[in-house]
C-alpha cells in the first residue's frame, strides 16, 4: 500500500472501510436523465459523506459510463446509504 493511501487503514478516518463481519461490496450509482449534476453531487455529499470534489467526479463517471462505484463496505454499512440515495429519487444498487 502506498503511503498516500495508508490513512484508509485508520479506523478513525471517515474513509476507513472495515471488512470484518462481511464481504466487501460496492454501492453503485446509476446514471439517469432526470436529476441535475448539482442534485446528484449534493446527494452524494449528504448521504455518502463525500467531499465535493469526490462527489463531482462520481457524478461525472456515472453520467459518462452509466454507473459509478461511490462507496465500498459491508452490506450493513451500504444499505442505509442506498436507501438514502433512492429516497432522493436516484438509482443505486449494492453489488
Amino acid at each position: 500500500m502506498t503511503e498516500k493511501n495508508q490513512h484508509l487503514n485508520d479506523p478513525l478516518n471517515k474513509d476507513f472501510v472495515s471488512t470484518e463481519g462481511g464481504n466487501v461490496q460496492f454501492l453503485i450509482l446509476h446514471n439517469d436523465e432526470i436529476h441535475t449534476f448539482d442534485y446528484v453531487i449534493e446527494s452524494l455529499i449528504d448521504v455518502c459523506q463525500h467531499e465535493p470534489e469526490q462527489a463531482e467526479q462520481c457524478a461525472l463517471i456515472a453520467h459518462y459510463k452509466g454507473q459509478c462505484d461511490v462507496r465500498k463496505g459491508t452490506r450493513d454499512t451500504l444499505s442505509p446509504m442506498r436507501e438514502g440515495l433512492t429516497e432522493r429519487g436516484l438509482t443505486a444498487t449494492i453489488d
